[in-house]
């Protein structure tokens, strides 16, 4: 292929080097066959594809065996340095070799496409910025991709922000799910244990009743047989006597007939005329079964429900501790502020405007303006005490009307068993329906129920009276 070589070197700056014989094109992928001639690769795969023997399209040389194409990079070479060394070629724009050259030329002109017109905002070759986007504003496609990679970033911050919302979304939607899934499941439990326990109830309240009419019947059977028993024994003696009275008839001696003439009646036999055996009816059983069942069931649903109330509402705990900020001087609080009682000694504290002066009071540290919120106070075993919630806006200052008109919703107990709740009229705590209610969590039974309290906040308040510890 000498010949064709000494063309090539001839004159570089003629394409016409580069044409494949097959497509009459530029060279892609140029490759050399056995026999020295160059086509472009897919050329001649396609060529020997559709052919009975691999020949050269040139020389006709025949390849019993399909030869394997390798590149030729010289030819490669040389279509390449003119573009470095030639004026003319200089301006012609290089670029990495792409899969998708078709895209990236005008389907009009067959040129590659350069520029970005701003006007229609397309890619343009530049045939088209002459003819049809002439007056158009336009410029480099590096220039128009550095503005549009700016926009793609601020659009890739918002896409990112919303992915975030929809993330946090996602988060909150599956945190409800499994807070419903939660609840359903402690409802569930509830349910089944409560059900459990009624048909218990109701099973064991069956079982006494028929016991009660098995004893009964078997009392009544023993009796019945006692009495049989002892007819039947008599019966026996009579038969006796009445037997021997008979051949003692038959006797012709009368010295042996009234010698062995028995006693009439027999010593010994029971006067029954005045014994009686009715039938033991059980009448009336049922309805008593099921009167005692209502009674039991109506104390137990009772205190099931108070047991219920008290379970749903003890899922919203929360940790109160006191405010020393708002603590009477006489009042001592513990080092984990769990703890509160009166004390002997007035400590010199800074008179703030949150501090009880007066009253020997006491707030909670956190304060609640909207949920449910619970938690409980231990004042077993003391005598006197006030407890409840109050507004955080309440009067700290000289003497104070506990009332909820003054912001104040208390129970209190005074000479150890005399309990009041603070009404003018109108501890789990639900503010959201203005509810504030009391409850006894040792018996979970209701103390006493608060409605219509107004809320700015609700912190805990703790009076003590005496010096009982709270």
């Amino acid at each position: 292929n000498s010949a064709l070589n000494v063309f090539l070197f001839k004159d570089p700056s003629s394409e016409e080097q580069f044409l494949c014989s097959i497509c009459l094109e530029v060279f892609s992928e140029p490759v050399t066959t056995p026999c020295g001639h160059n086509f472009c690769k897919r050329c001649i795969s396609q060529h020997w594809n559709h052919s009975r023997s691999c020949s050269c399209p040139l020389c006709k040389e025949v390849f019993t065996i399909r030869p394997k194409l390798k590149k030729n990079t010289l030819l490669s070479e040389c279509h390449l340095q003119p573009h470095l060394t030639v004026s003319g070629l200089k301006r012609h724009q290089l670029m990495e070799p792409v899969d998708d050259l078709e895209n990236r030329m005008c389907p009009t002109h067959q040129r590659p496409l350069e520029l970005f017109c701003n006007t229609d905002q397309s890619c343009v070759c530049t045939m088209c910025v002459l003819l049809k986007h002439k007056n158009h504003q336009y410029e480099s496609l590096e220039e128009a991709c550095e503005r549009r990679r700016s926009s793609l970033q601020k659009t890739v911050a918002q896409r990112q922000d919303m992915v975030e919302q929809r993330r946090l979304k996602v988060q909150k939607i599956r945190a409800a799910l499994d807070q419903s899934q939660t609840e359903a499941d402690r409802e569930t439990q509830q349910m089944v244990k409560v059900f459990r326990d009624i048909m218990e109830s109701v099973q064991r309240c069956l079982d006494h009743h028929l016991e009660v009419i098995k004893q009964t019947q078997t009392k009544h059977k023993e009796r019945a047989e006692a009495l049989i028993q002892q007819l039947q024994q008599e019966m026996c003696e009579l038969e006796k006597s009445s037997t021997e009275a008979q051949q003692l008839s038959l006797s012709t001696d009368p010295l042996h007939v009234l010698q062995r003439c028995p006693a009439l009646p027999p010593a010994g036999l029971k006067d029954w005329s005045s014994v009686s055996f009715e039938p033991q009816t059980c009448e009336g059983s049922a309805a008593r079964a099921l009167s005692e069942l209502e009674t039991s069931l109506s104390q137990e649903f009772k205190q099931l429900t108070s047991t219920l109330d008290l379970r749903r509402v003890q899922q919203f705990a929360v940790d109160v501790t006191l405010d020393t900020d708002t603590a009477h001087p006489y009042l001592v609080l513990s080092e984990n502020l769990k703890q509160v009682h009166c004390g002997d000694v007035k400590k010199k504290l800074p008179d703030s405007t949150q501090r009880f002066d007066r009253c020997a009071c006491v707030l909670g540290k956190q304060s609640f303006s909207s949920g449910r919120f619970y938690f409980e106070v231990q004042v077993k075993g003391k005598t006197n005490w006030d407890l409840g919630v109050a507004q955080e806006s309440v009067k700290r200052k000289g003497q104070i009307t506990y009332s909820p008109t003054h912001g104040y919703w208390t129970i209190r107990l005074r000479k150890r068993d005399q309990y009041s709740a603070s009404v003018d009229p109108p501890v789990a705590l639900t503010l959201w329906p203005g509810l504030v209610s009391f409850y006894d969590v040792d018996s979970a039974n209701l103390i006493y129920s608060f409605t219509d309290c107004r809320t700015n906040s609700a912190p805990l308040i703790i009076t003590d009276v005496q010096t009982d510890r709270l």
